[in-house]
């Protein structure tokens, strides 16, 4: 069965396409450049700069991972140190699990193996978050960077010298 056929036989899913990303190291280079490929494939996604001005994001942003087919976890230096993402994280892995989603990891100029043994800036991120959040949330997030990683998945190295 093709992607499109899949697609319309699911009438729960309201996006194709859900992008999990750190806006800080991604937004303006790779990000950027995957929004407009699918723009220009017709792809539908959660476009975040149409939010209408105070809408909550985070509620938002769940809601559209949930009715996403494919979720594309782009796994950049600081990703692990946004709450937020790994939250995100969490609830894509949940729906995985519960709903089929497709998930595609994509390792954005850091080693995959650093995201799935939180090693290098993944474990200064952790180091940090042990100190300000509960136990039990800190460790979802692990799991849940050590299920997606396990994934098959892209890696793509980023050079700012070319």
């Amino acid at each position: 069965m093709s992607f499109q056929s899949s697609h319309a036989s699911c009438k729960s899913w309201n996006y194709d396409i859900f992008v999990s990303f750190r806006g800080v190291d991604t937004r303006n280079t790779f990000v950027d450049h995957l929004y407009a490929a699918l723009d220009q494939r017709r792809i539908t996604y959660l476009n975040l700069d149409k939010l209408p001005q105070g809408e909550l994001m985070g509620p938002l942003l769940f809601k559209a991972i949930k009715e996403s087919q494919i979720v594309i976890v782009v796994f950049s230096k600081n990703y692990a140190d946004s709450f937020l993402c790994l939250n995100e994280l969490v609830s894509v892995t949940e729906c995985m699990e519960e709903k089929g989603q497709i998930v595609i990891p994509v390792y954005y100029d850091v080693d995959a193996s650093y995201v799935r043994n939180q090693k290098g800036t993944y474990e200064e991120s952790f180091a940090r978050h042990e100190l300000l959040h509960n136990k039990d949330k800190v460790e979802s997030w692990r799991k849940a960077l050590v299920y997606a990683s396990n994934l098959c998945g892209w890696d793509l190295k980023y050079n700012a010298n070319g």
